[in-house]
């Protein structure tokens, strides 16, 4: 009786899945399908209909043009800069929040002000402020006395990938106060109590009790970011356009498939972009499993 009814369970539970997972192979498998066949035709993006099998040549390609490396480069200083920063301020401000400040319920709603504005505006927004002429960045630092004249932010190649990488800051590490701030909400109080009784340090008690136990909420929001930064589009394009200095993975495919119409071509490198970002969110997701058997 228990295993029939436990049969009849698990079929509803499939019924009440299935719209999910058919919406789910209607929008995501069936485009990465469509991706991974054109990768191996020569394909072109005004006529997709006419193609021949091509193999593994896109994906060779791919390999050896410099400019994948450059981009690939330039993903992995971005996210590895970006995600390092937003996760050290968005411990901090968490911290702060999760004081007794007055004023604190009006603090964590303005501090996820950037997050809540789309990328696209905020990045236009940006752009506009460091402008060369007309910007209120440079004007700024001219009123001071820091800058003689206005600086091309996002047009100097030696300035556009710390631009970036600053607007991205400012945009997300909201994200990451959020996800850090409920971390700190799951830790007793009573256990931080009892530690400040017994005159156990700040700092230590920061080291041996917050952080130990702040690691699975910092581990999710690492994850999240690290799998958003890497596959980093809209910030960079609008900011610094094609620029090889600032050029992603995501920028790069995009010219593949957009500016020199090769389907085939373009189809290799996002399914090369799509193999990276699942190696790192295996390699992470090891990661935390590994310190959490650690931890136990």
């Amino acid at each position: 009786m228990s295993g029939r009814l436990a049969r009849r369970e698990m079929r509803a539970a499939w019924l009440f899945l299935a719209p999910t997972l058919i919406a789910l192979a209607l929008v995501a498998l069936w485009p990465l399908a469509r991706t991974l066949f054109f990768s191996i035709t020569d394909a072109e993006l005004d006529d997709p209909a006419s193609y021949a099998f091509v193999g593994l040549q896109n994906f060779l390609a791919v390999a050896q043009d410099r400019q994948w490396w450059r981009a690939v480069g330039n993903t992995v200083l971005f996210t590895a800069v970006s995600v390092s920063i937003e996760t050290l301020l968005g411990l901090g401000i968490a911290l702060l929040l999760n004081a007794a400040l007055p004023g604190r319920g009006a603090l964590r709603a303005a501090i996820l002000i950037p997050w809540s504005i789309p990328v696209v505006v905020s990045a236009k927004i940006w752009e506009w402020m460091l402008h060369d002429q007309f910007g209120v960045i440079n004007k700024l630092l001219i009123g001071l006395g820091i800058l003689d004249k206005g600086l091309a932010w996002t047009a100097d190649p030696a300035l556009a990938m710390g631009v970036i990488i600053f607007v991205d800051v400012w945009i997300t590490t909201p994200f990451m106060v959020l996800l850090i701030l409920a971390g700190l909400q799951t830790i007793p109080a009573e256990m931080m109590e009892a530690a400040f009784v017994d005159g156990v340090p700040w700092w230590k008690r920061f080291w041996s009790l917050t952080l130990p136990m702040l690691r699975p909420a910092i581990g999710v929001a690492v994850l999240f970011r690290v799998l958003d930064a890497m596959r980093m589009f809209d910030l960079s394009y609008i900011l610094a356009g094609n620029g090889e200095r600032t050029m992603t993975v995501s920028i790069y495919a995009r010219n593949q498939l957009i500016s020199f119409q090769a389907l085939g071509m373009g189809s290799a490198a996002s399914t090369c972009v799509f193999l990276v970002i699942g190696l790192v969110a295996v390699l992470i997701i090891g990661a935390l499993r590994l310190d959490r058997a650690t931890a136990r």
